[in-house]
């Protein structure tokens, strides 16, 4: 994704409460890319993943609404924070 580590997202959630969102890991799965968002501001928080897509030259990120690819992509991400404990 390039220069990542500086990179800070504004997500407006559910209730109207903006976030302030950092990447914490990325990975690809079955050809596609992702990324794993966090609060910065709340570390206890739930990360976001979302899929990384390349639109023309810039990067959009994508909610995953496919159940089978959210199951994998989610299995990926636990096995990422089990192999960290």
């Amino acid at each position: 994704i390039g220069e990542e580590e500086d990179a800070v997202f504004i997500v407006t959630d559910e209730d109207g409460t903006e976030r302030e969102l950092v990447p914490a890991c990325t990975f690809d799965h079955d050809g596609s890319h992702y990324v794993v968002l966090i609060d910065r501001n709340d570390g206890e928080a739930d990360g976001l993943i979302l899929r990384v897509e390349q639109d023309g030259d810039e990067i959009v990120l994508e909610n995953i609404e496919d159940d089978a690819e959210w199951d994998a992509v989610m299995k990926i991400y636990e096995e990422m924070l089990s192999d960290e404990a």
